[in-house]
Order: structure tokens, then C-alpha cells, then sequence
């Protein structure tokens, strides 16, 4: 599988996700064992008005996003030698059975940068590890998804 039609596939369909577009999550990086997206700090994101940080459903939602990304890109590679554009149907059943989040530290930063890495790929169910950092590589958050194809 060409790693660029695989990034520019997921870009396409992460952009087309009008809430994606409202967080301003973009892909930096794909590969078969992890994914990679940033997204800046805006006022619109606050979770405390005090402290600036970043609001707890934004956090887990990019987490969510990026396990979703890791789990499509095992889907794809399971799914063999199948045409690409069934492939890519395969994504529109993706959904997500589980999303577990640890917030470690208060979500403040200029940009935050959201990897998924996928513990366990089979042909019905992925499991992911994801984490979010800021802009000084401090850990904010982690957490573990299951996701499934119908």
C-alpha cells in the first residue's frame, strides 16, 4: 500500500468530519504501527476560563480521533488485497466500542500534538494506546480505545 495514498485517504476523510474541522485537527504523520496529528490552542477550546487550559471533551475527543485514525490503518492493511475503494468503505464502519482517558496534567499549551499506536489489530476490532502532549512535550493525557467494523 503507497503511504502517501494512505495519508492523503485519511487526511480526506479526517477533514470532512465537521467536528475535526471545529477542533482544527490535522494528520502530521501515518504508518502501519501509528499515527500522529497537532492542533492549535484557540479560545474557542477552553475547558477553564482561569487557567486557559484546554477543555476535557477536547482532549479526549482528539484522542478519540487519533485511535480512530491508528484503527483505520489496521483495518486497511487486514483488509489484504481488496480494491482500494472497498477499503475506503470500510471506514464508514468504523465506530468506536470503547474510549478509556487519563488526565494527568491541566490541558495548557500553544499546540498539542495527539499519537495513536495500535496495541492489537484483527479483522473486526482494534485496540489503540493514544497520548497528547504539548508544545514542551509534557504528557497531558492517555488513553486506550476499541474500535470496530460492523
Amino acid at each position: 500500500m503507497s503511504d502517501n495514498r494512505l495519508f492523503e485517504t485519511v487526511c480526506s476523510i479526517v477533514k470532512q468530519i465537521p467536528f475535526n474541522q471545529q477542533v482544527g485537527l490535522k494528520m502530521v504523520s501515518i504508518s502501519q504501527e501509528e499515527a500522529e496529528m497537532e492542533f492549535f490552542m484557540r479560545d474557542e477550546l477552553v475547558g477553564n476560563f482561569m487557567r486557559k487550559t484546554l477543555h476535557g471533551g477536547v482532549i479526549s475527543s482528539a484522542l478519540d480521533v487519533v485511535g480512530g485514525v491508528v484503527a483505520l490503518v489496521g483495518i486497511f492493511e487486514n483488509a489484504g488485497d481488496i480494491p482500494w475503494e472497498e477499503k475506503e468503505k470500510r471506514f464508514a464502519q468504523l465506530g468506536t466500542i470503547d474510549l478509556r482517558v487519563d488526565y494527568l496534567r491541566p490541558g495548557a499549551g500553544e499546540y498539542f500534538r495527539a499519537k495513536g499506536y495500535i496495541l492489537r489489530s484483527g479483522n473486526r476490532v482494534t485496540v489503540a494506546r493514544m497520548e497528547l502532549h504539548n508544545n514542551e512535550n509534557k504528557l497531558i493525557a492517555v488513553g486506550t480505545g476499541t474500535y470496530i467494523v460492523a
